[in-house]
């Protein structure tokens, strides 16, 4: 299995490192964490991977519609001194308020900028399986490749057969297969509505599913010495992942 990543959110320093404690005590082998760049919490992306790099080799994203291309990129200099040699370019989601400027930036275009300011550092990109058809986002998939993406982070998957599908389609990229808990029917109804996912028929909103479903798609990327990016948004993160390695 090439890696095991594990998605934390930068809430706060102090809960991010209570988090990243509690981690290392588990039985996973975590290979990487992501940190998402939230508008919503008091840490940026890569500040948070920095804090992260005290305990685990990390991964920061950056949202495409915050660079400004005209100006060299506004994180490089605190990736170079903080030796964060992997990030994770995705679009991003409009701001809710007015306060934060975006841009007309697409993630081609920053995933080229950064290997142009950052030669020494990897950049990953987004899949997002469910905005359009399998061949158009295979199309996004092959622009990305051609822009200098190393490998992809997909959303989280919910069904084997949807992932099997899109394993064949991806046949020899580095692809890390996204796996979250949903553990209400509030949280099913977000995924539904935001990212028109449909749900498979025996699909329950309950931690017993979730975990059992998160280590079936981890015997598969053993299997397949693939990558699983474990996503706990918004649950136990301690119940979710002793329940995967029991």
């Amino acid at each position: 299995m090439k890696r095991i990543a594990v998605e934390l959110v930068p809430r706060s320093e102090e809960e991010l490192r209570g988090e990243l404690k509690l981690l290392k005590e588990t039985r996973l082998k975590v290979d990487r964490i992501n940190i998402p760049d939230l508008l919503r919490c008091e840490i940026r992306s890569w500040e948070g991977a920095a804090i992260a790099q005290d305990f685990y080799p990390a991964m920061p994203h950056i949202r495409a519609m915050d660079v400004d291309l005209s100006k060299p990129l506004a994180m490089g200099n605190y990736i170079k001194e903080h030796n964060i040699h992997e990030v994770l370019v995705i679009e991003g989601d409009p701001p809710q308020d007015m306060m934060h400027t975006t841009y007309p930036t697409v993630s081609t275009d920053v995933i080229r900028k950064i290997r142009e300011e950052l030669p020494e550092v990897r950049v990953y990109a987004g899949i997002d399986q469910y905005r359009g058809s399998m061949q158009q986002e295979l199309y996004r998939i092959r622009r990305k490749l051609q822009a200098g993406a190393t490998g992809f982070f997909t959303q989280p998957f919910f069904d084997m057969r949807f992932l099997e599908m899109y394993a064949d389609m991806l046949e020899g990229m580095d692809v890390c297969w996204g796996v979250s808990p949903i553990t209400s029917e509030r949280t099913k109804s977000y995924w539904e509505r935001k990212n028109q996912v449909v749900f498979p028929k025996k699909f329950a909103p309950t931690l017993e599913w979730s975990v059992e479903f998160a280590r079936k798609v981890l015997g598969f990327a053993q299997r397949n010495k693939h990558c699983i990016y474990l996503m706990p948004i918004k649950s136990n993160i301690e119940a979710y992942l002793s329940g995967i390695l029991k």
